[in-house]
Protein backbone atom coordinates (compact mmCIF):
# COMPACT_ATOMS: atom_id res chain seq x y z
CA UNK A 1 0.00 0.00 0.00
CA UNK A 2 2.53 2.01 0.56
CA UNK A 3 4.34 1.77 -2.90
CA UNK A 4 0.97 2.18 -4.61
CA UNK A 5 0.34 5.64 -2.37
CA UNK A 6 4.11 7.12 -3.62
CA UNK A 7 3.47 6.36 -7.09
CA UNK A 8 0.14 8.16 -7.00
CA UNK A 9 2.11 10.94 -5.02
CA UNK A 10 4.82 11.26 -7.32
CA UNK A 11 2.09 11.12 -10.39
CA UNK A 12 0.67 14.16 -8.88
CA UNK A 13 3.82 15.36 -8.90
CA UNK A 14 4.27 15.86 -12.02
CA UNK A 15 0.78 16.53 -13.51
CA UNK A 16 -0.92 19.86 -13.83
CA UNK A 17 -4.29 20.96 -12.80
CA UNK A 18 -6.58 21.14 -15.33
CA UNK A 19 -10.25 22.90 -14.86
CA UNK A 20 -12.86 22.53 -17.51
CA UNK A 21 -16.29 23.48 -17.62
CA UNK A 22 -17.71 20.66 -19.48
CA UNK A 23 -18.67 22.35 -22.69
CA UNK A 24 -19.92 19.50 -25.27
CA UNK A 25 -20.45 21.59 -28.10
CA UNK A 26 -21.00 20.38 -31.97
CA UNK A 27 -17.18 20.35 -32.64
CA UNK A 28 -17.05 17.17 -29.79
CA UNK A 29 -19.67 15.29 -31.11
CA UNK A 30 -18.37 11.42 -32.80
CA UNK A 31 -20.66 12.32 -36.25
CA UNK A 32 -20.80 8.29 -36.35
CA UNK A 33 -24.26 8.21 -38.15
CA UNK A 34 -23.43 11.60 -40.38
CA UNK A 35 -19.74 10.35 -41.26
CA UNK A 36 -21.93 6.97 -42.23
CA UNK A 37 -24.58 8.52 -44.18
CA UNK A 38 -21.55 10.50 -46.29
CA UNK A 39 -19.48 7.36 -46.98
CA UNK A 40 -22.87 5.74 -48.12
CA UNK A 41 -23.82 8.58 -50.56
CA UNK A 42 -20.27 8.43 -51.90
CA UNK A 43 -20.74 4.42 -52.79
CA UNK A 44 -23.87 4.41 -54.26
CA UNK A 45 -23.07 7.84 -56.28
CA UNK A 46 -19.75 5.47 -57.49
CA UNK A 47 -21.92 2.30 -58.32
CA UNK A 48 -24.99 3.98 -60.11
CA UNK A 49 -23.78 7.14 -61.74
CA UNK A 50 -20.45 7.09 -62.60
CA UNK A 51 -19.15 4.83 -65.67
CA UNK A 52 -16.16 2.45 -64.32
CA UNK A 53 -13.39 3.56 -66.74
CA UNK A 54 -11.73 0.44 -68.99
CA UNK A 55 -7.79 1.14 -67.28
CA UNK A 56 -7.12 -2.29 -65.31
CA UNK A 57 -4.11 0.31 -63.43
CA UNK A 58 -6.24 2.88 -62.87
CA UNK A 59 -9.21 1.20 -62.04
CA UNK A 60 -6.99 -0.86 -58.56
CA UNK A 61 -4.55 2.31 -57.79
CA UNK A 62 -8.56 3.79 -57.49
CA UNK A 63 -9.86 0.93 -55.03
CA UNK A 64 -6.81 0.70 -52.83
CA UNK A 65 -7.16 4.24 -52.20
CA UNK A 66 -10.79 4.10 -51.93
CA UNK A 67 -10.48 1.09 -49.47
CA UNK A 68 -7.75 2.84 -47.56
CA UNK A 69 -10.42 6.22 -47.07
CA UNK A 70 -13.28 3.68 -45.67
CA UNK A 71 -10.85 2.12 -43.38
CA UNK A 72 -9.87 5.55 -42.32
CA UNK A 73 -13.51 6.67 -41.99
CA UNK A 74 -14.39 3.98 -39.73
CA UNK A 75 -11.29 4.57 -37.52
CA UNK A 76 -11.51 7.94 -37.39
CA UNK A 77 -14.96 7.53 -35.75
CA UNK A 78 -14.89 4.20 -33.95
CA UNK A 79 -11.01 3.88 -32.84
CA UNK A 80 -9.92 3.97 -29.27
CA UNK A 81 -9.02 7.46 -27.81
CA UNK A 82 -5.85 7.64 -26.92
CA UNK A 83 -3.70 10.04 -24.78
CA UNK A 84 -3.63 13.13 -26.53
CA UNK A 85 -7.26 15.40 -26.89
CA UNK A 86 -5.97 18.39 -28.52
CA UNK A 87 -6.65 20.11 -31.50
CA UNK A 88 -9.43 16.93 -31.51
CA UNK A 89 -9.28 13.52 -30.57
CA UNK A 90 -10.19 12.52 -34.51
CA UNK A 91 -7.12 14.18 -35.11
CA UNK A 92 -4.90 11.53 -33.37
CA UNK A 93 -7.44 8.51 -34.50
CA UNK A 94 -6.63 9.41 -37.94
CA UNK A 95 -2.87 9.03 -37.63
CA UNK A 96 -3.23 5.72 -35.50
CA UNK A 97 -5.04 4.28 -38.81
CA UNK A 98 -2.75 5.53 -41.23
CA UNK A 99 -0.09 4.06 -38.79
CA UNK A 100 -2.09 1.34 -39.32
CA UNK A 101 -1.86 1.24 -42.99
CA UNK A 102 1.69 1.93 -43.02
CA UNK A 103 2.58 -0.90 -41.29
CA UNK A 104 0.81 -3.21 -43.81
CA UNK A 105 2.38 -1.47 -46.71
CA UNK A 106 5.41 -2.54 -45.26
CA UNK A 107 4.49 -5.68 -44.69
CA UNK A 108 3.23 -5.96 -48.39
CA UNK A 109 7.18 -4.64 -49.81
CA UNK A 110 8.77 -6.95 -47.10
CA UNK A 111 6.89 -9.88 -48.90
CA UNK A 112 8.02 -8.63 -52.51
CA UNK A 113 11.06 -9.91 -54.17
CA UNK A 114 13.64 -7.15 -54.32
CA UNK A 115 12.93 -5.95 -57.95
CA UNK A 116 9.55 -5.81 -57.88
CA UNK A 117 9.24 -4.20 -54.24
CA UNK A 118 11.49 -1.49 -56.01
CA UNK A 119 9.63 -1.47 -59.49
CA UNK A 120 6.31 -1.27 -56.94
CA UNK A 121 7.05 2.22 -56.07
CA UNK A 122 6.43 3.46 -59.72
CA UNK A 123 3.12 3.03 -59.16
CA UNK A 124 3.35 5.37 -56.52
CA UNK A 125 5.33 7.78 -58.67
CA UNK A 126 6.81 6.93 -62.25
CA UNK A 127 10.16 8.80 -61.37
CA UNK A 128 10.94 6.25 -58.89
CA UNK A 129 12.15 2.94 -58.97
CA UNK A 130 15.65 4.12 -60.32
CA UNK A 131 19.15 4.16 -58.66
CA UNK A 132 20.56 7.17 -57.45
CA UNK A 133 23.80 8.36 -57.18
CA UNK A 134 24.02 9.21 -53.25
CA UNK A 135 25.71 12.68 -52.38
CA UNK A 136 28.65 12.69 -50.41
CA UNK A 137 28.93 15.63 -47.63
CA UNK A 138 32.71 14.43 -46.95
CA UNK A 139 35.23 15.99 -49.45
CA UNK A 140 37.13 18.93 -48.73
CA UNK A 141 36.65 19.43 -45.08
CA UNK A 142 38.83 22.66 -44.91
CA UNK A 143 36.32 25.34 -43.40
CA UNK A 144 38.73 28.38 -44.75
CA UNK A 145 39.82 27.84 -48.04
CA UNK A 146 42.29 29.94 -49.05
CA UNK A 147 42.98 28.40 -52.57
CA UNK A 148 39.35 29.72 -53.55
CA UNK A 149 39.83 33.59 -53.60
CA UNK A 150 36.43 34.56 -54.44
CA UNK A 151 34.90 32.66 -51.32
CA UNK A 152 37.43 31.03 -49.16
CA UNK A 153 34.70 29.74 -47.11
CA UNK A 154 32.61 28.09 -49.89
CA UNK A 155 32.63 24.98 -47.94
CA UNK A 156 30.37 25.97 -44.89
CA UNK A 157 28.11 28.02 -47.74
CA UNK A 158 27.73 24.66 -49.64
CA UNK A 159 26.47 22.80 -46.31
CA UNK A 160 23.79 25.43 -45.35
CA UNK A 161 21.19 23.45 -47.78
CA UNK A 162 17.32 22.64 -46.66
CA UNK A 163 18.75 19.88 -44.35
CA UNK A 164 19.93 22.41 -41.80
CA UNK A 165 16.62 24.16 -40.89
CA UNK A 166 15.08 20.69 -40.78
CA UNK A 167 17.80 19.65 -38.76
CA UNK A 168 16.66 22.55 -36.37
CA UNK A 169 12.82 22.01 -36.37
CA UNK A 170 13.21 18.37 -36.31
CA UNK A 171 15.20 18.39 -32.57
CA UNK A 172 12.95 20.86 -31.75
CA UNK A 173 9.94 18.67 -32.38
CA UNK A 174 11.82 15.21 -30.44
CA UNK A 175 12.72 17.36 -27.45
CA UNK A 176 8.96 17.97 -27.09
CA UNK A 177 8.16 14.42 -27.22
CA UNK A 178 10.93 13.46 -25.09
CA UNK A 179 10.69 16.10 -22.47
CA UNK A 180 14.14 15.59 -21.50
CA UNK A 181 17.44 17.10 -21.98
CA UNK A 182 19.93 14.55 -20.87
CA UNK A 183 17.89 12.08 -23.47
CA UNK A 184 17.80 14.13 -26.57
CA UNK A 185 21.48 14.93 -25.77
CA UNK A 186 22.47 11.33 -25.44
CA UNK A 187 20.38 10.29 -28.64
CA UNK A 188 22.09 13.50 -30.77
CA UNK A 189 25.55 12.44 -29.88
CA UNK A 190 25.45 9.01 -30.43
CA UNK A 191 23.84 9.46 -33.58
CA UNK A 192 26.89 11.52 -35.04
CA UNK A 193 29.02 8.48 -33.52
CA UNK A 194 26.38 6.34 -35.54
CA UNK A 195 27.45 8.27 -38.54
CA UNK A 196 31.21 8.02 -38.26
CA UNK A 197 31.10 4.43 -37.98
CA UNK A 198 28.56 3.17 -40.69
CA UNK A 199 30.04 6.43 -43.25
CA UNK A 200 31.98 2.83 -45.28
CA UNK A 201 27.95 1.77 -46.05
CA UNK A 202 26.42 4.57 -46.79
CA UNK A 203 28.36 7.70 -48.45
CA UNK A 204 25.65 10.07 -47.32
CA UNK A 205 27.06 9.54 -43.26
CA UNK A 206 30.60 11.10 -45.16
CA UNK A 207 30.71 14.92 -43.51
CA UNK A 208 33.55 16.87 -42.52
CA UNK A 209 34.44 17.19 -38.49
CA UNK A 210 33.01 20.57 -37.74
CA UNK A 211 29.92 19.53 -39.84
CA UNK A 212 29.34 16.58 -37.05
CA UNK A 213 29.85 18.16 -34.30
CA UNK A 214 29.52 22.00 -35.05
CA UNK A 215 26.81 22.22 -37.51
CA UNK A 216 24.77 19.42 -36.36
CA UNK A 217 25.34 18.66 -32.64
CA UNK A 218 25.85 21.89 -31.28
CA UNK A 219 24.32 24.51 -33.95
CA UNK A 220 21.04 22.52 -35.43
CA UNK A 221 20.80 19.83 -33.21
CA UNK A 222 21.29 21.81 -30.12
CA UNK A 223 19.69 25.01 -30.84
CA UNK A 224 16.50 22.52 -31.38
CA UNK A 225 16.79 21.10 -27.93
CA UNK A 226 17.36 24.63 -26.32
CA UNK A 227 14.29 26.07 -28.06
CA UNK A 228 12.40 22.76 -27.15
CA UNK A 229 13.34 22.73 -23.78
CA UNK A 230 12.28 26.64 -23.35
CA UNK A 231 8.52 25.66 -25.00
CA UNK A 232 8.41 22.33 -22.22
CA UNK A 233 9.30 25.17 -19.42
CA UNK A 234 6.17 27.45 -20.92
CA UNK A 235 4.15 24.62 -21.08
CA UNK A 236 4.63 23.22 -17.59
CA UNK A 237 3.94 26.75 -16.64
CA UNK A 238 0.92 27.26 -18.28
CA UNK A 239 -2.89 27.52 -16.91
CA UNK A 240 -5.03 24.62 -18.18
CA UNK A 241 -8.54 26.31 -18.06
CA UNK A 242 -10.84 25.70 -20.51
CA UNK A 243 -14.30 27.17 -21.35
CA UNK A 244 -16.44 26.94 -23.99
CA UNK A 245 -16.10 29.36 -26.86
CA UNK A 246 -19.46 30.68 -26.63
CA UNK A 247 -19.09 31.55 -22.87
CA UNK A 248 -16.08 33.33 -23.51
CA UNK A 249 -17.65 37.43 -23.99
CA UNK A 250 -14.92 38.99 -25.50
CA UNK A 251 -13.91 38.63 -29.36
CA UNK A 252 -10.13 38.59 -28.21
CA UNK A 253 -11.18 35.96 -25.78
CA UNK A 254 -12.35 33.59 -28.79
CA UNK A 255 -9.38 34.29 -30.28
CA UNK A 256 -7.35 33.51 -27.72
CA UNK A 257 -9.20 29.60 -26.99
CA UNK A 258 -9.20 29.10 -30.83
CA UNK A 259 -5.26 29.35 -30.85
CA UNK A 260 -5.14 27.73 -27.43
CA UNK A 261 -6.86 24.72 -28.85
CA UNK A 262 -4.08 23.90 -30.77
CA UNK A 263 -2.06 23.27 -27.71
CA UNK A 264 -2.28 20.28 -24.86
CA UNK A 265 -5.44 20.15 -22.79
CA UNK A 266 -2.76 19.08 -20.03
CA UNK A 267 0.40 18.54 -18.83
CA UNK A 268 2.73 15.76 -17.52
CA UNK A 269 6.14 16.72 -16.71
CA UNK A 270 8.23 13.75 -17.72
CA UNK A 271 10.24 12.33 -15.23
CA UNK A 272 12.45 8.94 -16.77
CA UNK A 273 14.57 8.78 -13.88
CA UNK A 274 16.87 5.89 -15.23
CA UNK A 275 19.02 4.99 -12.68
CA UNK A 276 16.36 4.60 -10.22
CA UNK A 277 15.99 1.04 -10.66
CA UNK A 278 16.18 -2.07 -13.65
CA UNK A 279 13.38 -1.66 -15.46
CA UNK A 280 13.34 1.66 -16.03
CA UNK A 281 17.07 1.81 -17.12
CA UNK A 282 15.91 -1.07 -19.74
CA UNK A 283 13.22 0.99 -20.95
CA UNK A 284 15.60 3.89 -21.64
CA UNK A 285 18.29 1.98 -23.19
CA UNK A 286 15.21 0.40 -24.95
CA UNK A 287 13.81 4.17 -25.84
CA UNK A 288 17.20 5.34 -27.76
CA UNK A 289 17.98 2.31 -29.60
CA UNK A 290 14.21 2.48 -31.12
CA UNK A 291 15.38 6.24 -31.74
CA UNK A 292 18.53 5.71 -33.19
CA UNK A 293 17.42 2.61 -35.49
CA UNK A 294 14.41 5.07 -36.65
CA UNK A 295 16.22 7.63 -37.42
CA UNK A 296 19.07 5.11 -39.42
CA UNK A 297 16.13 3.91 -41.40
CA UNK A 298 15.27 7.27 -42.65
CA UNK A 299 18.67 7.20 -44.89
CA UNK A 300 18.91 3.29 -45.57
CA UNK A 301 14.98 2.96 -46.21
CA UNK A 302 15.48 5.81 -49.38
CA UNK A 303 18.78 4.49 -50.42
CA UNK A 304 17.84 0.59 -51.01
CA UNK A 305 14.27 2.17 -51.88
CA UNK A 306 15.79 4.42 -54.49
CA UNK A 307 14.17 7.17 -53.41
CA UNK A 308 15.95 10.57 -53.75
CA UNK A 309 16.43 12.62 -50.34
CA UNK A 310 14.03 15.58 -51.73
CA UNK A 311 11.36 13.04 -52.74
CA UNK A 312 7.95 13.72 -51.57
CA UNK A 313 7.60 10.38 -50.02
CA UNK A 314 11.02 11.13 -47.34
CA UNK A 315 8.96 14.03 -46.23
CA UNK A 316 5.97 12.24 -45.83
CA UNK A 317 7.54 9.70 -43.67
CA UNK A 318 8.94 12.34 -41.55
CA UNK A 319 5.71 14.23 -41.28
CA UNK A 320 4.08 10.38 -40.29
CA UNK A 321 6.30 10.23 -37.24
CA UNK A 322 6.10 13.59 -36.22
CA UNK A 323 2.62 13.11 -35.69
CA UNK A 324 2.73 10.03 -34.17
CA UNK A 325 6.37 10.06 -31.84
CA UNK A 326 4.65 12.04 -29.20
CA UNK A 327 1.52 9.79 -28.58
CA UNK A 328 3.82 7.19 -28.79
CA UNK A 329 6.05 8.34 -26.44
CA UNK A 330 3.38 9.49 -24.02
CA UNK A 331 2.31 5.95 -23.60
CA UNK A 332 5.44 4.55 -23.23
CA UNK A 333 6.17 6.80 -20.52
CA UNK A 334 2.93 5.87 -18.61
CA UNK A 335 3.48 2.05 -19.37
CA UNK A 336 6.88 2.45 -17.93
CA UNK A 337 5.83 5.49 -14.76
CA UNK A 338 2.55 3.87 -14.18
CA UNK A 339 2.05 0.42 -14.73
CA UNK A 340 -0.61 -0.50 -12.16
CA UNK A 341 -2.87 1.82 -14.14
CA UNK A 342 -1.37 1.28 -17.66
CA UNK A 343 -1.54 -2.46 -17.97
CA UNK A 344 -0.47 -2.75 -21.20
CA UNK A 345 1.87 -0.86 -23.78
CA UNK A 346 -0.52 1.89 -25.45
CA UNK A 347 -1.81 0.66 -29.52
CA UNK A 348 0.49 3.54 -31.16
CA UNK A 349 3.21 2.95 -29.25
CA UNK A 350 3.48 -0.41 -30.36
CA UNK A 351 2.53 0.36 -33.89
CA UNK A 352 5.17 2.47 -33.67
CA UNK A 353 7.87 -0.28 -32.47
CA UNK A 354 6.05 -3.00 -34.97
CA UNK A 355 6.89 -0.19 -38.13
CA UNK A 356 10.33 0.44 -37.05
CA UNK A 357 11.45 -2.77 -36.49
CA UNK A 358 10.09 -3.57 -40.02
CA UNK A 359 11.61 -0.72 -42.30
CA UNK A 360 15.02 -2.13 -40.67
CA UNK A 361 13.79 -5.95 -42.09
CA UNK A 362 12.95 -4.27 -45.14
CA UNK A 363 16.59 -2.52 -45.40
CA UNK A 364 18.33 -6.20 -44.07
CA UNK A 365 16.37 -7.71 -47.31
CA UNK A 366 16.60 -5.91 -49.78
CA UNK A 367 20.58 -5.14 -49.31
CA UNK A 368 22.07 -7.06 -47.66
CA UNK A 369 25.64 -6.96 -49.46
CA UNK A 370 25.68 -3.20 -48.03
CA UNK A 371 25.09 -4.21 -44.57
CA UNK A 372 27.13 -6.86 -44.02
CA UNK A 373 29.70 -5.05 -45.46
CA UNK A 374 32.97 -5.41 -43.28
CA UNK A 375 33.13 -2.85 -39.92
CA UNK A 376 36.78 -1.53 -39.40
CA UNK A 377 38.48 -3.51 -36.73
CA UNK A 378 38.39 0.11 -34.28
CA UNK A 379 35.40 0.71 -34.48
CA UNK A 380 34.40 -2.71 -33.10
CA UNK A 381 36.66 -2.12 -30.75
CA UNK A 382 34.89 1.61 -29.75
CA UNK A 383 31.57 -0.13 -29.78
CA UNK A 384 32.68 -2.68 -27.51
CA UNK A 385 33.89 -1.01 -25.32
CA UNK A 386 30.91 1.12 -25.00
CA UNK A 387 28.63 -1.57 -24.62
CA UNK A 388 31.19 -3.57 -22.00
CA UNK A 389 31.43 -0.19 -19.80
CA UNK A 390 27.10 0.45 -20.11
CA UNK A 391 27.18 -3.51 -18.95
CA UNK A 392 29.83 -2.75 -16.13
CA UNK A 393 27.70 -0.01 -14.67
CA UNK A 394 24.55 -2.14 -14.81
CA UNK A 395 25.97 -4.85 -12.75
CA UNK A 396 27.37 -2.26 -10.55
CA UNK A 397 24.39 0.02 -10.09
CA UNK A 398 21.82 -2.25 -9.71
CA UNK A 399 23.51 -5.36 -8.22
CA UNK A 400 26.69 -5.01 -6.42
CA UNK A 401 25.72 -1.47 -5.11
CA UNK A 402 22.76 -3.03 -3.95
CA UNK A 403 24.54 -5.94 -2.48
CA UNK A 404 27.44 -3.63 -0.81
CA UNK A 405 24.77 -1.03 0.31
CA UNK A 406 22.72 -3.85 2.34
CA UNK A 407 26.11 -5.25 3.61
CA UNK A 408 27.47 -1.60 4.84
CA UNK A 409 24.07 -0.91 6.32
CA UNK A 410 24.29 -3.28 8.70
CA UNK A 411 28.03 -2.45 9.40
CA UNK A 412 26.55 1.30 9.78
CA UNK A 413 29.36 2.88 7.52
CA UNK A 414 27.54 5.96 6.49
CA UNK A 415 30.32 7.57 5.12
CA UNK A 416 30.81 4.71 1.96
CA UNK A 417 26.59 4.57 1.46
CA UNK A 418 27.05 8.92 0.88
CA UNK A 419 29.58 7.90 -1.88
CA UNK A 420 28.09 5.57 -3.39
CA UNK A 421 24.50 7.70 -3.67
CA UNK A 422 26.50 10.33 -4.97
CA UNK A 423 27.36 8.89 -8.18
CA UNK A 424 25.16 9.94 -10.87
CA UNK A 425 23.68 7.80 -14.20
CA UNK A 426 24.34 10.81 -16.32
CA UNK A 427 28.35 10.69 -15.19
CA UNK A 428 28.71 7.50 -16.28
CA UNK A 429 26.59 7.66 -19.64
CA UNK A 430 29.31 10.67 -21.24
CA UNK A 431 31.96 8.67 -19.84
CA UNK A 432 31.93 6.27 -23.01
CA UNK A 433 31.38 9.13 -25.43
CA UNK A 434 34.85 10.86 -24.30
CA UNK A 435 36.18 7.73 -24.40
CA UNK A 436 35.42 6.96 -27.72
CA UNK A 437 36.63 10.44 -28.86
CA UNK A 438 39.77 9.84 -27.42
CA UNK A 439 39.92 6.32 -29.14
CA UNK A 440 39.03 8.10 -32.39
CA UNK A 441 41.53 11.39 -32.29
CA UNK A 442 44.37 8.43 -31.46
CA UNK A 443 43.44 6.40 -34.09
CA UNK A 444 43.27 9.01 -36.88
CA UNK A 445 45.82 10.72 -35.42
CA UNK A 446 48.35 9.03 -34.08
CA UNK A 447 47.93 5.18 -36.12
CA UNK A 448 47.10 6.41 -39.35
Amino acid sequence: MKQTSRESLHRRNTECEVYDDGTNTFFWRAHTVTVLFILTCALVYVTLLEETPQDTTYNTKRGIVASILVFLCFGVTQAKDGPFTRPHPAYWRFWLCVTVVYELFLIFILFQTVHDGRQFMKYIDPKLGVPLPERDYGGNCLIYDPGNVTDPFHNIWDKMDGFVPAHFLGWYIKTLMIRDWWMCMIISVMFEFLEYSLEHQLPNFSECWWDHWIMDVLVCNGLGIYCGMKTLAWLSMKPYQWQGLWNIPTYKGKIKRIAFQFTPYSWVKFEWKPASNLRRWLAVLGIIFMFLLAELNTFYLKFVLWMPPEHYLVLLRLVFFVNVGGVAMREIYDFMDDPKFHKKLGQQAWLVAAITVTEFLIVVKYDPNTIMLPIPFFIIQCWILGIILIFTWTLWRFFIRCFIKVTFTQKDNTHILDFLGSVSVYDFIFFPFITLADYYYFTFHCVR
